[in-house]
């Protein structure tokens, strides 16, 4: 029986050795499956291009759509390296980004007519919010329910040019003008400056986010509405670049708008979750704010073409044509070259 068994390990050792000699004498070239798994594995990663976007404000709900393209990737898939952050006056944006100093900010769409008006080449490229979140509140004790009710009073103001032309639209709409009430500049400050009692009412506030806070304060508001009282509807806040960024490097603009849209789609999908993304992100975020004000914001991402993103021409025109009217730009001509539709066609 032990004989036998030698004998089986013999035969199989000698099977073994000629299957290998036969393997080496073989004319097949075809490289080992280890061999191919090596050489992919030592090709270097892509470099990201780095780019920087400057905010109007702190991480809020507002940005949630960004920081989802930050964190699940959809920049890194456009080869851009995205920093996103407050810069330390955010009033300056459309300076920065004309001069290069950022690639992408955000502003609003009044305060860009102006900045072209002085010389400084930025350009929108995308419509982030579709209609107005500036609104004028008051608490809902005061008595001041309508833009005629301000006569007299007091309304606390962040000092940015345009508010003073918004409000001033809103009370002839009613009949009288700026010079029926006392502006005064109490800053970023608004929600404090209103329920102290330091103003009557307040302009610059979002009827998305200001109010909400106020409620959750113990302080009921009473919201006027802008495009409801004879302001003409506008983009509340656009992404910008510069005209020298768009003419010498469009190829970073469109991937860095792919980008956004991406993240853009995802939180219009599920708002809450984008939210309690950017609350992982920044865990400074009040969800107890952004909650409730993602679920009204986030209908004015949407566009009625469905382009994310998309701005109208004829709202741009109009909107200039508010401006001359209200004596804040001496022409409209140059409406059209505020804004740029290219990325976000081929974006989506």
């Amino acid at each position: 029986m032990r004989f036998i068994t030698k004998r089986a390990a013999i035969l199989v050792s000698l099977l073994f050795v000629f299957s290998l000699l036969a393997a080496a004498c073989g004319s097949d070239p075809t490289p080992a499956p280890a061999a191919e798994s090596t050489a992919v594995s030592t090709e270097a990663p892509a470099k990201l291009t780095k780019v920087s976007l400057a905010l109007d404000w702190f991480p809020w709900s507002n940005h949630s759509g960004l920081y989802v393209a930050l964190e699940r990737g959809y920049f890194a898939d456009e080869g851009l390296d995205v920093e996103i952050y407050v810069p330390g006056d955010p009033s300056t944006v459309l300076q920065t980004v004309a001069a290069g100093r950022d690639d992408f900010g955000i502003s609003y769409q009044p305060e860009l007519l102006l900045a072209r008006e002085q010389g400084i080449e930025a350009v929108s490229i995308m419509a982030l919010v579709q209609h107005p979140l500036n609104s004028v509140m008051s608490l809902a004790d005061s008595g001041i329910v309508e833009p005629k009710d301000l006569k007299g009073k007091k309304v606390g103001a962040p000092g940015l040019p345009s508010d003073e032309a918004l409000i001033d639209t809103m009370l002839r709409y009613q009949g009288l003008t700026i010079d029926d009430v006392e502006m005064v500049n109490v800053g970023f400050d608004l929600i404090p400056a209103l329920i102290s009692k330091n103003v009557d009412a307040i302009v610059g506030a979002y009827w998305v986010h200001e109010s909400i806070s106020a409620n959750n304060l113990g302080f009921d508001l009473n919201i006027m509405r802008m495009e409801e009282n004879g302001v003409p509807d506008f983009y509340e806040l656009v992404m910008v670049a510069s005209e020298d960024k768009i003419a010498n490097n469009p190829e970073i603009v469109q991937a860095f708008v792919r980008g956004v849209t991406r993240g853009y789609q995802d939180a219009i999908a599920d708002p809450l979750d984008a939210v309690a993304l950017l609350k992982e992100l920044k865990p400074e975020t009040d969800l107890a704010i952004e909650n409730p004000g993602v679920v009204l914001l986030a209908p004015l991402w949407a566009t009625d073409n469905g382009v994310f993103g998309w701005q109208e021409q004829q709202r741009w025109q109009d909107f200039a044509d508010w401006m001359v009217a209200s004596g804040r730009l001496t022409s409209a001509d140059d409406a059209n070259a505020a804004f740029d539709n290219s990325f976000v066609e081929n974006a989506n």
